[in-house]
């Protein structure tokens, strides 16, 4: 016979209150979310993931996704908190990725080291500006850099631009991840790490930040670039005096395009961040000061890449044959190994904690990954950010794993058609906000970002882009075509890459154009503002 005790009826009792409890406690998460814009599903499988997310979200993992940060849910004011637009590119920067494109120079464009130099200071002076102009968007709008391309393309037009940036967020990864497992590798020529095993190790860390979010992210990226910019300088003390530092090479029309090329290579690195720029300053106060934002942000970006490109192309052209032989062998890590290699054991140190720099470009990469793939629409905007950087992450370390032996190619190729799209992307975003929003951001209504019927068409972004792509085709020089007005500058077999150049201004000269007509038949809905007496900020205020 079953008998119940007073203990066994307390214990029930307590069970269901702590159920009830937690269940309590889930249901004021939701409420919660509710109020920020942030949407909890209750049926399907969707909203068995979400009840994961909301179990994980007490130890500090970021619940929100593209929803606009509001002004009363964003970070304090603090001093370390501006910092952090300079300190985020730092470290994002401060790598073995960074350190192989100055390679390409003299390994794949025969450039000699003053010409890269050169080549390397002035593209990314220039690149880099977009970038950091888009970096103040952030605050003043509260939504992520992807979300903030609907005001321009329009809901579903913005597609384009998303699906391009999830294609380069994985190409990325997988770029730096091969680098960094061959840098792993290259530690010991004895005992060597399996490439596949070093690239999951870089993607497990990487993951472990990028889940965590936002927070997370500025606190990496706060210090990592410190250890890795030390052990830049202790790799050119070791090396410097083997370098060819030799008079500039002959001058003349294939000089010239190579000089073309391996500035589309470098445009693309740099402007490469202006798809991620507003995601990392949305949590800065609305009217933080914009000036600051944007010089911390280009300072941030321009000494990283200026100076770790520079010695890349510098240690590229090493003449001792063993060092070369092993750059041949190992690619950037090999090349990296040899220049330690006089610091004996201490090198090897340094040379893991090198290849682990790549975690450092990698983080920012994958969280705006899953916050891009969100602007797919509300479906899409469902899933949690997290479990979308968990699925980018295996799905970039099978490609890791199936493209380690082709690095230098797919590096070269995916940096310049970066810089095809985000030329296009950049200048209609620009001249949306400087053209037909007068530069002010009361111009717009930042919470009409889900709201299709709020927002542009997109025809006239459409077109231009069209524009912008033949402008690239016709310009490109890539290893696997060569456009028709490219093949005319230099060696026609190779020619000279323009497709930066001619991609910005088709673009840039047609959207003006078709953005007015589109403005006259579109409804004035899509055109809506901020609320009355809501604070103006223009490019001329104080910000």
């Amino acid at each position: 016979m079953l008998t119940v005790t007073k203990e066994d009826m307390l214990s029930v009792s307590e069970k269901g209150l702590e159920k009830d409890t937690a269940q309590a406690s889930i249901d004021v998460q939701e409420v919660g979310f509710e109020a920020q814009g942030i949407h909890v599903p209750t049926t399907g499988f969707v909203a068995k993931l979400w009840r994961a997310v909301l179990f994980i979200d007490k130890f500090g993992v970021e619940v929100r996704g593209i929803e606009r940060v509001r002004p009363e849910d964003r970070s304090p004011r603090s001093i370390v908190h501006l910092l952090d637009s300079a300190t985020m590119w730092l470290s994002a920067n401060s790598s073995i990725a960074t350190f192989s494109l100055g390679t390409l120079g003299p390994s794949t464009f025969g450039l000699g080291l003053k010409e890269s130099c050169l080549a390397i200071l002035f593209f990314n002076l220039f690149s880099m500006l977009p970038v950091a102009y888009f970096a103040v968007w952030g605050p003043r709008l509260g939504l992520r850099q992807m979300t903030i391309s609907r005001f321009s393309f329009g809901y579903y037009c913005a597609w384009f631009p998303v699906g391009l940036n999830v294609i380069a967020c994985i190409g990325w990864a997988t770029i730096n991840s091969i680098v960094g497992g061959q840098a792993l590798r290259a530690v010991s020529s004895t005992h060597q790490i399996p490439e596949a095993a070093a690239i999951v190790v870089i993607a497990l860390l990487t993951a472990t930040f990028a889940l965590f979010g936002y927070r997370y992210v500025h606190l990496y990226e706060r210090y990592s670039f410190i250890p890795v910019c030390i052990i830049f300088l202790i790799s050119l003390g070791l090396s410097a005096k083997y370098m060819d530092s030799s008079a500039f090479a002959a001058s003349g029309p294939v000089e010239a395009a190579n000089i073309l090329s391996f500035g589309a290579a470098i445009v693309g690195f740099g402007i490469g961040w202006a798809s991620f720029a507003a995601d990392y300053t949305v949590n800065l106060p609305e009217d933080v000061n914009g000036n600051a934002v944007f010089w911390l942000t280009y300072a941030g970006l321009i000494l990283p890449c200026i100076l770790i490109e520079c010695l890349g192309a510098a240690e590229a052209t090493v003449t001792l044959p063993d060092w070369q032989a092993r750059y041949a062998s190992g690619g950037i890590g090999g090349l990296l190994a040899a220049t330690l290699s006089p610091a004996k054991g201490f090198g090897k140190f340094l040379q893991v904690l090198l290849a682990l720099s790549v975690v450092g470009t990698n983080i920012p990469t994958m969280y705006s990954f899953a916050l891009t793939f969100q602007v797919f629409g509300r479906c899409a905007q469902l899933v949690p950010r997290v479990f979308l950087v968990l699925v980018g992450t295996v799905v970039y370390v099978g490609l890791s794993i199936v493209g380690a032996t082709h690095f230098e190619a797919w590096l070269d190729t995916l940096l310049v058609l970066l810089s095809y799209w985000l030329a296009i992307f950049s200048a209609i975003l620009i001249e949306e906000h400087l053209f037909f929003r007068g530069g002010r951001w009361s111009n717009y209504n930042p919470d009409d970002y889900n709201k299709p019927q709020h927002l542009p068409l997109g025809a006239a972004a459409a077109f231009a882009s069209a524009c912008g792509i033949m402008g690239a085709v016709l310009g490109m020089a890539t290893q696997w075509y060569v456009g028709v007005l490219g093949a005319k500058i230099g060696d026609p077999a190779f020619g000279g890459d323009i497709g930066f150049e001619l991609s910005c201004a088709f673009s840039a000269i047609v959207y003006p154009i078709a953005r007015y007509i589109e403005r006259r038949f579109e409804s004035p809905a899509r055109m809506r503002i901020a609320a009355e007496g809501a604070a103006e900020y223009t490019c001329s205020e104080k910000h």
